[in-house]
């Protein structure tokens, strides 16, 4: 029995929303490059009233979504009317490549997000599924790629790309050389010249050379055409290309390295301390380090586990008098040396 059909067999099915969903089906993945590589699931949802719109959501949105409905409706857990049995969610894997790791749970999740949606009708009105199939405005900005399995296989055509107006392309060129950390970042050698993209924020800019695509600081080039509208409101409002940047200081020997760093994450993740600290490593080369953060007095205070990093993140929220672009982190890290207890009034 398909599942409208199911749904409409229960009396109170016509009373539900045109909104509500009732399929949900992965239409593919795509990788982001956040404070580590991670992949979203790009997911179409259809409406009872008929209308389609796509997704996006990490195996970290179903895991989390998984615990709060089992909390509140598993037999297990709870006695009363409103209990239900909730179908299964293939579990976490910690090691392999990502990327397989992704393709290979697509079944298994359009099995399960089959099941959430067969659940009893009081279920669907429920916040916790509701939200979860909801398109955020995050979601409805972004561009999807391929959709590669809603669409079916047709002859891939060769065509010829026309050749590039080096004069009028917008396009910087290298003063300095710049080595990327991470594959989100574009790495050139001075005197090269970058065809511009697009600008990220009032510091950084994406641009492509030699083929390879990625985004660096605007300081290291100097434009030679700019790009079409690059006007200071528009440096100023940033974000158009779902970057957000955290900015970062290395202190060591009484001198202080300052780095921003990009990545694609929304403004209101709160990062885990392992990726945190992974990132941290690669953007400064260097392994023995540790993870600090300036609390509202201005003393340093070191970062050793997933609570601190929600401390930090909460702790921003009230230090104001602070401009920052609208796509930066109010939080900034502070990287030390493990070793160097001197920048804490207090020792750990």
């Amino acid at each position: 029995m398909s599942l409208p059909r199911q749904l409409r067999d229960e009396s109170d099915f016509d009373q539900l929303p045109e909104e509500i969903p009732i399929s949900a089906t992965i239409a593919d993945i795509e990788e982001k490059r956040g404070f580590t590589s991670y992949y979203m699931f790009v997911i179409e949802v259809k409406t009872k009233g008929g209308s389609k719109y796509l997704i996006y959501r990490r195996y970290r949105s179903f895991f989390s979504l998984h615990q709060e409905l089992e909390q509140k409706f598993s037999p297990d857990r709870q006695s009363g009317t409103y209990t239900c049995t909730l179908p299964t969610l293939p579990g976490k894997v910690f090691m392999g490549n990502k990327q397989e790791i992704a393709e290979s749970r697509i079944p298994e999740l359009n099995t399960y997000m089959k099941g959430l949606l067969s659940l009893p009708t009081w279920a669907l009105l429920d916040d916790l599924i509701r939200m979860f199939f909801y398109q955020t405005e995050s979601d409805s900005q972004q561009v999807p790629r391929n959709l590669r399995r809603l669409r079916p296989p047709t002859r891939r055509v060769k065509t010829i790309k026309p050749k590039m107006d080096l004069f009028s392309s917008p396009r910087a060129e290298a003063l300095f050389g710049f080595n990327g950390s991470g594959r989100l970042e574009l790495s050139f050698s001075a005197g090269e010249v970058i065809f511009l993209l697009r600008r990220v924020n009032r510091d950084w800019l994406e641009g492509t050379v030699r083929g390879v695509t990625g985004i660096f600081p605007q300081s290291f080039v100097k434009v030679i055409k700019p790009l079409p509208d690059d006007s200071d409101e528009e440096e100023a409002g940033g974000g158009r290309g779902g970057y957000s940047c955290l900015r970062c200081y290395l202190q060591e020997n009484n001198e202080t390295q300052l780095r921003d760093v990009c990545v694609e994450e929304d403004m209101s993740i709160q990062p885990s301390y392992k990726d945190l600290l992974k990132r941290m490593r690669e953007v400064f080369n260097r392994d023995d380090i540790s993870l600090n953060y300036r609390d509202p007095e201005g003393d340093l205070v070191r970062i050793l586990d997933d609570l601190d990093v929600a401390l930090m993140v909460e702790e921003s929220k009230i230090q104001d008098g602070v401009k920052r672009p609208v796509n930066q982190y109010p939080w900034e890290l502070h990287v030390t040396p493990t070793s160097d207890l001197s920048v804490y009034n207090n020792a750990p």
